[in-house]
């Protein structure tokens, strides 16, 4: 069978990509756990501040290298993968979201942080209707003020006006 040189292509971005995810998540597994080693670990009945850290370490690593093991699997006659037009609509939209919650929770108070940042990121999904963007940020905006504020008592005031 002869394969063009585009396919070749193709898969060799394809593995050098999953083999930089994976040394990613290695690397960051062992960030994790070495700084674990700065807290006492516990045992699994009482689990002491550096048991999260170690064990989410340790996953990291365990997944890091399952993600770059599994990148030379891939063979040409794989379907290709196609690499999508920039969406820089969904960039805007998701990384508007926070920082209107950032303005809005400093100004305006944790009603409208939280629908403003829900409701704009989720405009970021091309197939994301204005009204279903109105409707989950208003279901996740009642969700998170009576989780946030009347639950875990966070101390962000609900609704103002002005900085605090």
């Amino acid at each position: 069978m002869v394969y063009s040189h585009g396919s070749n292509l193709q898969i060799f971005r394809r593995v050098k990509r999953d083999y930089y995810a994976g040394a990613l998540m290695v690397l960051l597994g062992v960030v994790a756990a070495q700084d674990a080693r700065h807290y006492a670990i516990g045992t699994l009945r009482q689990m002491g501040p550096g048991y999260f850290p170690l064990a989410l370490g340790i996953i990291l690593i365990f997944l890091g290298v399952v993600i770059a093991g599994t990148a030379s699997t891939g063979s040409p006659d794989d379907e290709h993968e196609k690499y999508p037009h920039s969406e820089w609509r969904g960039w805007f939209c998701i990384l508007a979201g926070p920082a209107l919650f950032i303005v809005l929770g400093k100004y305006g108070g944790m009603i409208p942080a939280t629908f403003a940042c829900v409701f704009i990121a989720a405009l970021g999904d091309r197939e994301t209707t204005v009204k279903g963007a109105l409707i989950l940020a208003t279901a996740v905006t009642v969700f998170g003020v009576i989780l946030f504020s009347y639950l875990l008592k966070i101390p962000m005031p609900i609704l103002h006006w002005g900085s605090r």
